[in-house]
């Protein structure tokens, strides 16, 4: 049975970019990126909005702001390029150009699920929210896993990860401090039906 993974890289406020900052807001590290590269082989799940932006990073464009990439996002883009892709569309037309991108029109939720059950290895997510937070509230989620870059973007910040979500309680399975600034946490979450305090009737 495949485990799921969601994965967030996000600012210490929960946004998942800023306006004006490059990607890793900058402050990437030589430790991060090498814990990065040792990661294990893994299928990307991810949304019509993610695979454009990261698709057309895949064939050129650069995010706004920048004349081209920085050599460790241009590594991240290649690895992305080579692995393995499932993108929940009904927007997007088949085949899609990315390499080694599959396009499912099933709804994602029930998709993702025959998945798991059916296949080995790793599932995760790349950003895409909605997408995450559908299978969260599905009890689909098996690790949650975020990691905080040591910046506020509250005047910038754009994408906040968390709204929407439900009441969701974690248990720390994990935890990794890189270079003294970069903080990654790992949890297994449990959605609730409701806060402690709001017993019902």
């Amino acid at each position: 049975m495949s485990e799921l993974l969601v994965d967030f890289i996000t600012s210490l406020d929960g946004f998942a970019s800023g306006r004006g900052w490059p990607g890793f807001w900058g402050l990437e590290s030589p430790e991060y990126l090498a814990w990065l590269g040792e990661q294990p082989e893994v299928t990307y799940l991810m949304g019509a909005n993610t695979y454009r932006l990261m698709s057309g990073f895949a064939a050129g464009s650069v995010p706004s702001g920048q004349d081209e990439f920085r050599p460790e996002e241009e590594t991240s883009v290649d690895e992305l390029t080579r692995a393995s892709k499932v993108v929940f569309s009904s927007s997007l037309e088949a085949p899609l150009t990315w390499a080694n991108s599959t396009l499912v029109r099933d709804d994602a939720v029930e998709a993702v699920r025959a998945m798991k059950s059916s296949g080995s290895g790793l599932l995760s997510t790349i950003g895409s929210l909605s997408l995450c937070r559908s299978l969260l509230r599905a009890g689909l989620v098996d690790r949650f896993r975020v990691v905080m870059f040591p910046v506020i973007t509250g005047a910038t910040g754009e994408e906040r990860i968390y709204d929407g979500y439900p009441d969701v309680a974690l248990t720390m399975t994990g935890h990794r401090t890189f270079d003294g600034g970069i903080q990654l946490v790992e949890y297994k979450p449990r959605v609730l039906e409701h806060p402690p305090l709001d017993v019902p009737a």
